[in-house]
């Protein structure tokens, strides 16, 4: 095969991204993946982290899906507003399962590395109270 030559193996399937935007790049997962930053040297922080990291973007979609719901309902476009609001019952039980994990970590763990976050606390995120 030909270096330039782009490989189809169904119509729209390529496998050649050499020009194209990655996966990566699209999701932008060096950045997200770098966002991690730990403040102290407790294994645990990252869990905490993570946890936090993926409930904020989980809210994030919850308030584009509630909001994209609300015009489908002022334009009586009911069908995909009721589709949107589903979706937003299925985040919820998502980030309430998430919960699970973070139980993993006990008071004590927590207690070790919380002197670390200075004054931060999740009451402070900006998507959480709408």
């Amino acid at each position: 095969m030909k270096e330039n030559e782009k490989v189809i193996m169904e119509k729209g399937i390529h496998t050649d991204f050499k020009e194209n935007m990655t996966y990566g790049e699209y999701l932008q997962l060096d950045s997200l993946l770098s966002s991690q930053k730990r403040l102290s040297d407790h294994h645990d922080e990252m869990l905490f982290i993570v946890i936090h990291q993926a409930s904020e973007l989980w809210m994030k979609l919850i308030l584009h899906e509630l909001n994209a719901a609300i015009e489908s309902i002022k334009q009586d476009k009911l069908q995909p507003a009721f589709k949107m609001l589903a979706r937003v019952s299925k985040i919820q039980s998502q980030i309430i399962q998430s919960w699970d994990i973070l139980a993993t970590l006990t008071p004590s763990e927590y207690i070790e590395f919380r002197d670390s976050l200075g004054q931060a606390s999740g009451f402070q995120s900006y998507q959480y109270p709408y």
